[in-house]
């Protein structure tokens, strides 16, 4: 049964739906496989519906605007829809926002995860067994919940202990543990994987690549953190949901996957590259600025920053042959170009 889950066509329950990654997953499995999709959000600020317009009217997906935190909604769509499998991405996610106000951050991403978990177990039991085996939670989380690394050490594999910093990767570790006990304690077949940076169309406005080009353009200060030199690992959103449904169809059941774009880099190279990109996609520039680099402004640190993220993805590889596709310099000309067309 297993072997040709894969092959079946399923109905797949996809939690925040509506977000940049959740919206780019849906866009992702409309149009490149057969499965259907539920898409379940509660459309908080970092909802972007028009992610969304080119598949709403596809016979084989349908929205609910539901809470994660809500029992009885999550049980009624279960009910209503018999999902195949579960992805889920409903989470609070933005680290600035965790470091001034946590509680969202608690709710969303563990008493959320927790009542997810819940009620798909409670479903799952009473699956037939051909449904039962075929069935999978696929939780997906960060790389930021095993901690930073120094400039010098190897990156993260699966295997590496969870050391989060942020209010917002402690809840995100928290929510892997009790996937993880969901698996151990009741056997509910569940899939993790951690990812590093995303970038692409549709990012919320706040995240560095979309906030640095949009400031630029209108010739607002570029802000940097500390002195810039952080480390992250960028990865292209179209790369992240292929591996994604990847891991859901053909991944193994209470495993870890780490899905990075081996391409690091510190913020302050990030930000000169949009530089150089605005400089040629965009060259009238507002009146006062004689180039966009101009605008780089070093403000005081993020409490707490993580020094560098790097993850090790030679199991996704090895296992499932899956690899980035796109460059970090095609994925972010990309991004500018659409970010520019689309003047978000």
């Amino acid at each position: 049964m297993e072997k040709n889950w894969s092959l079946l066509v399923k109905r797949i329950l996809i939690t925040g739906g509506s977000g940049f990654i959740g919206s780019a997953l849906i866009r992702y499995i409309i149009n490149h496989t057969q499965d259907s999709v539920i898409n379940i959000d509660k459309l908080t600020y970092a909802a972007n519906q028009s992610a969304l317009e080119e598949v709403e009217n596809n016979p084989r997906y349908v929205f609910e605007k539901v809470d994660i935190c809500d029992l009885k909604a999550i049980e009624s769509v279960f009910e209503k829809y018999q999902p195949d499998a579960v992805m889920h991405l409903a989470a609070e996610s933005h680290v600035d926002r965790s470091i001034t106000g946590a509680a969202d951050f608690i709710q969303t991403n563990i008493v959320g995860t927790y009542t997810l978990l819940e009620v798909a177990k409670n479903y799952w039991h009473i699956l037939d067994e051909a449904k039962k085996s075929a069935f999978r939670f696929h939780h997906i989380s960060t790389d930021e919940v095993y901690g930073d690394l120094s400039f010098s050490e190897p990156a993260f594999t699966e295997h590496f202990p969870y050391h989060p910093s942020s209010p917002y990767s402690a809840s995100k570790a928290a929510s892997d543990h009790l996937v993880h006990a969901w698996h151990r304690t009741y056997g509910l077949p569940v899939i993790i994987t951690n990812s590093s940076n995303n970038y692409g169309a549709y990012q919320h406005a706040e995240k560095l690549i979309p906030l640095m080009i949009s400031n630029a353009v209108m010739g607002k200060p570029l802000p940097i953190y500390g002195d810039g030199q952080q480390i992250r690992d960028w990865l292209f959103v179209e790369d992240h949901v292929q591996a994604l449904y990847l891991v859901l169809t053909k991944g193994r059941v209470g495993e870890n996957y780490n899905i990075g774009g081996n391409c690091e880099k510190t913020n302050l190279e990030v930000i000169k590259t949009i530089c150089q990109l605005l400089e040629e996609l965009a060259p009238n520039k507002p009146n006062h600025i004689k180039y966009y680099e101009d605008l780089m402004t070093f403000v005081k640190d993020r409490p707490g920053h993580d020094v560098r993220y790097s993850l090790d993805c030679s199991k996704i590889h090895a296992e499932l042959g899956w690899q980035p596709q796109i460059t970090f310099e095609q994925g972010l000309r990309q991004t500018v170009k659409w970010y520019l067309e689309n003047n978000r």
